[in-house]
Parts: C-alpha cells; structure tokens; sequence
C-alpha cells in the first residue's frame, strides 16, 4: 500500500490515524499547492484530484478519509479504535459524521471561500458571499457541542476515535486560518487540547 500525502486537513486525519494506531505505509507527496493534484498523473490515481487516496496492493484506490481509515483499522492489525461492539462502532461512526457535516466541511468552505479564494478560485466553483455565513454555522455547532460533551472524555464517550481525530484535525486546521476555537466554550475546549496533546496528532 501507499498513501498520496499532502499539504492539509484531510490528509492530516489519516496520518493522525495511523499514528494512533501503530499502521506505516509509504508516502508519495503531492504538491497541492502547485496544482498538481489536477494534473493528468495525479487524476490517473483520483479523477475528483483530491487527497489523501490510499493505493492497495492490488492497485484498488480509496478515496475518502472515512473510509480510508475504517479500512486501515478492519485490515491492519492491533487494537481497533473504532469500537468493539456494533453499538459503539455506531456511536462512532455517528459523531464522525455528524463532525463532518455540521463543522468540516462548513469551515473548510468557508476558507476556500475567502482566505483560500486564491487558490482555490480557479479549482471549483466559489462563493465568496457564502463565506461568512459558513463559518459562523461551524461555530454554531461548535457551541452545541460544547452544551453536548458533558463529562465524555471524547465524542463517543471514553474511547478516542476517528470521530475526535476527524474533528479536532479541522479545528486545528480553523486556528491556522481565522477560524480559531472559542475558547469561552470550556468543555470543547477542554476536549481539543486533549486530542493535541496526543503524540498522534504530531504526526
């Protein structure tokens, strides 16, 4: 297997989940920045041109960094960390997507939407008058969340997992780009210093 890496959030996620759970394979950079993610070599691996995508041995491409890592965690072996019941194997799948929808994706449009318009412009189809409104849903949800934690060390309850990689990868990402965390919101914030402090979140 190799995994094609680049600059950025979603690749970050899957490096921070292999850290966690012990899995190497080879990385094969690609530069983003320079566009070469939309060139015909790199759109031979992922027609979308987007990253991470994880090659098997067989040459089979995955794509999406859900998927990407529930695949790692079924095929490689060690300690699972997403669940070991089908209820909190559901748990978790539930708080990973409900991260990626209501905070993820809002916030990573709301840059590329504004702070990333250069970049990103040319690449798919912008709305730069839907940024603000983007990025104070994913603040929204992030106040909810804060009222939801109580006293679960992780999203899904004691277990970190997928779901807190997923999410606190982007808020990580927010503080880089003018959408930091509230740091009002104690809980929340409580939360994501835990999941930096993790020696995966380095990698």
């Amino acid at each position: 297997m190799k995994l094609y890496n680049s600059v950025g959030p979603n690749p970050q996620v899957v490096r921070t989940f292999m850290a966690e759970r012990g899995i190497s394979v080879p990385l094969e950079e690609v530069d983003i920045m320079g566009g070469a993610n939309r060139q015909s070599d790199y759109l031979t691996v992922n027609p979308a041109g987007q990253l991470p995508a994880l090659e098997l041995d067989d040459g089979t491409i995955l794509t999406e960094i859900t998927v990407i890592c529930e695949y790692l965690d079924e095929s490689q072996p060690g300690a699972s960390i997403m669940g070991d019941t089908p209820e909190a194997l559901a748990q978790i799948r539930s708080w990973t997507r409900w991260a990626d929808l209501n905070v993820c994706e809002p916030l990573a449009n709301g840059f590329r939407f504004s702070e990333g318009l250069p970049m990103f412009q040319d690449r798919m189809r912008c709305v730069p008058e839907a940024a603000p409104g983007l990025k104070a849903c994913a603040q929204d949800k992030l106040e909810w969340l804060d009222g939801q934690l109580g006293d679960r060390a992780f999203l899904a309850g004691d277990q970190f997992s997928l779901a807190d990689i997923l999410l606190a990868t982007f808020l990580a990402f927010g503080e880089q780009v003018g959408q930091p965390l509230n740091r009002e919101l104690k809980t929340l914030s409580a939360w994501f210093d835990r999941c930096q402090a993790r020696e995966s979140a380095k990698a």
